[in-house]
């Protein structure tokens, strides 16, 4: 198979234009330092009197000859530095355009493609690029910074406007690293971090942005400005479903095929439904078609999660039976499966929870199935470096449950906070003192994201009705849910220094799938029907027939009880939350009697406040209301 795909790392950086930041080595360095998790494998800076960039490194193919900050100095003349993380998959087409075009190549790796390729189009380049990627360029002949992400959002970049310049970094801990930021937030902030709407370009710190997912952001002497590259677009659908079906699977099989490029070890993240099976058996074939050896899977399990599992709203089995049959099923090829299995002890583990919250750098009141992730990526990181998942073909293909519930569709609001939507995602807002509940108006602010949201829909001329609808609710998870949970999977791997791949982001995917009408897209009465018939092929039955089932949260009452326990040694102490959270609710919650199963719906206030909690103390930060 081909080879030669760039790497995972954490870029920071700092526009300066009244100081000399190359007095700011000690400042650039600390802020760098933040983003050792995101690379352990090695550091780098560049410094000149108005733009700097820093890096850390998480080494995945050529080693040697992808080193950054990567410089570019045509004929001796001002260089262009480059930072960036990231997996370009199209850059071989790239590389041998460019060289076709006078370009000549000293290393291997994408990083040079990308440098290579802003000298030849400009800031134009960022369209040409299929990929997961955040990079900021500093190009001295202009005296600019530009900051780019990916289409879809895969990997995070914010930004912090100075009075003088510009903060930037993989994540708000590098910005933060960085006296002139001080972490505060708003009533806004507030409202954005209880709402679970994922707001375009907020980032929940005061004065503190995300790029945009498809968009660059140019830093200059008179300020910054903002480009979007790409954005969903509506197109007439003209195939059928066969040509719709073959299609898909046509995509399916290239870009599985692009992101098993590496030269360190490769697996891919497996929880026995249709999505991430799909990813495995296709990633296992094409490996036994290039005889390139077995594939690993790895899933996560709890210590008697399958024998005592009680169905709930969301979840109709355990997911461990469901693994085990496609690794059966695939047989021949000899995939080399294992199942990390996790204990309440595990979940709690005061360290482990601390580490959490320090890779999200903000509450998210999700609690086991953080910190359950975080502990499968830490035990994969032992065997590999890389990792294929299955993430997103819900928001593609129309999988989530509420897809399909009238109730929720029709329901006026995002789809996954609807009533009967079968989930709580957040419930902090619940022990808000009832004052700051009113001043903050989280249902308000829902509406306002909601219509904004719909504001932007593209649509299709003639289209009504359901289908119209239905392109919405396609939106809506594509531009706000999607973001929630790969944000969610980026931070949990990253903190280990463990990449994750994301085949059904592919933009080509995308836009191919949003455009197919919704009766299409349930052409078989059930949900995700393209990606169903397009892999019927290579997985088991029981895979192909099992319903959507979300990512498992632990039912043992043991680790409620241990909930419980801690958030009362909390509330024994200093409070750090006690302006904002009404305790008495929070002491009336540890009061009501615990059931035989424990389920995240009911834990979800108690996680909250124990996250809300330790942010603002362990953070600093500061509420401005």
């Amino acid at each position: 198979m081909r080879r030669g795909v760039g790497e995972m790392c954490g870029i920071c950086g700092w526009v300066g234009y009244d100081r000399d930041l190359t007095e700011s080595r000690d400042t650039l360095r600390g802020m760098t330092e933040q983003m050792a998790c995101r690379g352990p494998d090695d550091e780098g800076m560049w410094l000149s009197p108005h733009g700097a960039v820093g890096h850390r490194r998480l080494a995945i193919i050529d080693i040697e000859g992808g080193r950054q900050p990567m410089i570019a100095d045509e004929d001796g003349g001002e260089p262009v530095v480059l930072t960036y993380s990231g997996e370009v998959y199209n850059f071989t087409e790239l590389r041998e355009e460019l060289e076709e075009l006078g370009h000549r190549f000293r290393t291997r790796s994408d990083t040079e493609v990308v440098i290579r390729a802003y000298l030849e189009w400009g800031p134009g380049f960022a369209a040409r690029l299929n990929g997961m990627y955040a990079m900021g360029i500093w190009d001295t002949r202009t005296e600019q910074m530009l900051l780019v992400r990916d289409r879809m959002g895969i990997k995070p970049l914010y930004y912090y406007p100075t009075p003088d310049g510009v903060l930037f970094g993989s994540e708000p801990k590098a910005i933060l690293a960085n006296p002139l930021c001080r972490p505060a937030v708003d009533a806004d902030g507030l409202r954005e971090l209880l709402s679970f709407v994922k707001t375009p370009e907020h980032g929940i710190y005061q004065g503190m942005y995300e790029v945009r997912p498809g968009s660059v952001v140019t830093v200059g002497r008179h300020g910054v400005a903002k480009e979007r590259y790409w954005r969903l677009e509506s197109r007439e659908h003209t195939d059928d479903v066969e040509a719709t079906v073959a299609t898909v699977r046509g995509l399916l099989d290239d870009i599985v095929e692009r992101q098993l490029i590496s030269d360190v070890p490769l697996c891919t993240l497996l929880s026995g439904g249709l999505d991430s099976s799909a990813v495995t058996a296709l990633a296992a074939n094409a490996l036994h078609r290039y005889d390139e050896g077995k594939l690993r899977s790895f899933a996560v399990d709890f210590v008697g999660y399958a024998e005592n599992f009680s169905p709930d709203a969301m979840r109709d089995a355990p997911d461990t039976p469901f693994v085990h049959d496609l690794v059966r099923h695939l047989g021949e090829l000899g995939v080399e499966h294992a199942d990390i299995i996790l204990d309440s002890g595990d979940l709690m583990d005061r360290e482990v929870r601390s580490a959490v919250l320090r890779a999200r750098d903000m509450p998210t009141g999700i609690g086991d199935m953080d910190s359950s992730l975080y502990l499968l990526f830490k035990a994969i990181r032992g065997h590999s470096t890389v990792a294929l998942s299955g993430e997103s073909a819900d928001e593609v293909f129309g999988g989530y449950r509420w897809f399909h519930d009238p109730q929720a569709v029709h329901s006026g609001t995002f789809p996954w906070l609807a009533e009967g939507s079968g989930h709580r995602f957040s419930a902090l807002e619940d022990v808000l003192r009832p004052e700051l509940a009113r001043e903050l108006d989280v249902p308000g602010y829902r509406a306002a994201r909601y219509r904004q949201a719909l504001d932007e829909v593209p649509r299709l001329p003639g289209e009504t009705g359901l289908e119209a609808r239905m392109r919405e609710i396609s939106y809506l998870h594509l531009t706000r849910f999607v973001q929630i949970l790969l944000d969610r999977k980026d931070r949990m791997s990253m903190a280990v220094g463990l990449e994750v791949r994301v085949p059904f982001c592919d933009h080509r995917l995308v836009e191919y799938v949003f455009n197919a009408p919704w009766a299409m897209k349930t052409f078989d009465g059930r949900e995700k029907s393209l990606l169903r018939a397009a892999v019927r092929d290579v997985l088991p039955a029981s895979v192909l027939e099992r319903r959507k089932s979300p990512y498992p949260s632990t039912q043992d009452p043991a680790y409620e009880k241990a909930l419980r326990d801690r958030t009362a040694r909390v509330l024994s102490g200093h409070v750090a939350a006690e302006r904002l959270v009404d305790v008495g609710k929070v002491r009336a919650m540890l009061e009501a009697p615990q059931d035989e199963v424990s389920r995240h719906d009911v834990r979800g206030a108690l996680e909250g406040f124990l996250q809300f909690n330790a942010w603002l103390a362990r953070y600093g930060v500061r509420v401005d209301l």
